[in-house]
């Protein structure tokens, strides 16, 4: 099996926390930006062997921004190149003031069959300092529409810490989210990225960063929710409902390949070689033959870290047996004083995290590593 992430930097306008690489002047880089996108697929195709895509992800940016036809266009050329799963999981991102009858309708005749929405809050004076385009009732009713044009495979993602934001402000949300019984839900806690807006804006004193004890407070209160809701708290930062996890998500957690297209995208090989495509659309667009872009070829021990790191975000864990000797018994030396504090458990083969633990995740992966 093998996943495909395509990269759509286009935005109308940039939220204050977001610091993934995307263009607000891109109305008329669109169409040659499509382009760009299948002479890249092209040219990397055998990249991908003879294996099947099982996943297909189009995130952002904004890829709601991206209009029908050469959406339509871009998974047509999808289909030509790769070999498609039958039960492919193929999600698209969408801001909810996008998800109109309209976009519906195109989606429809494509095969996306899940979207996940950023909606972070449904208070609409959060959104307005987030910079983000819609409200909280459009966020409501683009679900609606969603679940009556019959995709019904949706998740939506939630920030907590925000500024201003109270405990039960939060509450609300999580309720809001419930409510519209998505099948999955990805909250995460805001990070004050450097070069962000949001950035500024703390370093001028105009916003606050929430204290560690109230995000901690917010983190225990979304899982109380989410389990009395039915959904299982399958990875630090996602819930979804029985058999609704994000297939997607879940290969980089467990080192399945994919590709990556599209400036800034990544990509893996499963085994040692990273590769990343460079920032800059003209660049991207301008582009005869590959991309721009860098590689790395991760040593053993680069490896195992990133084993250790991707696999304890995990109910799963990580499981010992897929280590050599020498790594676990580095391994288990390390654990053994959060074995005995309880935040580290056996289960069966695995080593997990307690769900205390999730909130210092960071530093017990951390010392885990080589």
């Amino acid at each position: 099996m093998c996943g495909i992430y395509i990269h759509i930097p286009f935005c109308r306008s940039r939220c204050v926390y977001c610091d993934f690489y995307s263009v607000t002047q891109s109305g008329q880089w669109m169409e040659a930006y499509v382009d760009a996108l299948c002479r890249e697929m092209r040219c990397r195709r055998d990249e991908a062997g003879c294996r099947t895509i099982n996943t297909l992800y189009i995130g952002g940016g904004t890829p709601s921004q991206l209009p029908p036809a050469l959406m339509c266009r871009l998974m047509a050329e999808v289909n030509r190149l790769f070999a498609l799963a039958e039960d492919a999981e193929v999600t698209v991102e969408a801001n909810p003031d996008d998800v109109t009858p309209a976009w519906l309708d195109a989606i429809l005749a494509t095969p996306v069959n899940r979207i996940s929405m950023g909606v972070q809050t449904f208070h609409d004076p959060l959104l307005r300092l987030l910079r983000r385009r819609h409200t909280g009732l459009q966020a409501q009713d683009a679900v609606t529409r969603c679940r009556e044009a019959g995709l019904h495979n949706i998740s939506v993602d939630l920030i907590f810490g925000l500024p201003g934001q109270t405990l039960d402000m939060w509450r609300s949300d999580v309720e809001q989210v419930l409510q519209c019984q998505v099948p999955h839900l990805s909250a995460y806690a805001l990070q004050y990225e450097a070069g962000t807006r949001l950035w500024s804006l703390r370093e001028q004193g105009l916003v606050e960063e929430a204290s560690e004890s109230l995000s901690v407070e917010m983190f225990t209160v979304l899982t109380q929710m989410a389990r009395q809701a039915g959904m299982e708290h399958y990875e630090i930062s996602n819930y979804a409902m029985p058999g609704m996890r994000s297939r997607h998500n879940s290969s980089y957690w467990t080192q399945v390949p994919y590709l990556g297209f599209g400036p800034g995208a990544h990509s893996y090989d499963g085994d040692r070689m990273r590769r990343w495509n460079e920032h800059g659309l003209r660049a991207y667009v301008e582009a005869i033959g590959d991309v721009p872009h860098g590689k790395e070829y991760l040593t053993q021990e680069q490896k195992y870290n990133e084993t250790v790191m991707t696999r304890l975000r995990t109910c799963e864990g990580l499981p010992l047996d897929i280590l050599s000797s020498d790594e676990r018994n580095h391994c288990l030396r390390a654990a053994q004083a959060y074995l005995r504090t309880g935040n580290l458990v056996h289960r069966g083969q695995s080593l997990c995290l307690s769900e205390r633990a999730f909130f210092i995740s960071d530093t017990i992966i951390c010392d885990l590593m080589q």
